[in-house]
């Protein structure tokens, strides 16, 4: 993977970035959240994001964005990276019947992003509120925590805490925060 040799901590020029990805930065400037970022081959896996924590020495969470069988309700889960994820699992707790992968379509429709960009970030996007935000306690125990900016070619370091007192609170999100089991 090329990973840009330069971090950045102030907004980048968006020049060649997308509309998407310009306004997180514009947000984040406007809400006064610090942030280290970096410049990257296309990264949607966590394993392709393996290389990019070292760079940033922070984990990268997976963001899963799932709904129902009758696609009434979605959810983003942010889970720690390398933890395994069950559905059943995140089913039980949420009090949901079971979970599949949210379709590209909804994806852009409800977060304005594609698949393998998701992020906490995307809820910026949600002006109706419908997609509900949980968040593995395990995360919570992270200084930082690592996203890309609705796209999956810039990852970045973000104080959890900007994430939970800043951020979500701007858009009026309480995000339900769940226990994963990890497995073996």
């Amino acid at each position: 993977m090329n990973i840009a040799n330069e971090l950045f901590t102030t907004k980048p020029d968006c020049t060649s970035r997308t509309a998407v990805e310009t306004a997180v930065y514009d947000l984040l400037d406007e809400l006064h959240i610090p942030y280290t970022g970096v410049d990257h081959d296309r990264a949607d896996t966590i394993e392709l994001c393996l290389e990019i924590e070292k760079v940033l020495q922070t984990g990268i969470c997976k963001n899963l964005f799932l709904c129902n069988t009758q696609h009434t309700n979605f959810h983003l889960l942010l889970m720690p990276g390398d933890k395994k994820f069950k559905t059943k699992d995140f089913s039980k707790q949420i009090g949901s019947s079971r979970l599949s992968f949210a379709d590209e379509q909804h994806m852009e429709e409800l977060l304005g992003l594609t698949p393998g960009s998701v992020s906490v970030l995307g809820l910026m996007n949600d002006a109706e509120h419908r997609v509900s935000l949980s968040i593995d306690k395990d995360l919570l125990d992270s200084e930082y925590i690592g996203f890309h900016p609705c796209k999956n070619t810039s990852t970045l370091k973000m104080k959890t805490e900007d994430i939970l007192k800043v951020f979500l609170p701007h858009f009026g999100i309480v995000p339900m925060i769940v226990e994963l089991p990890r497995y073996e």
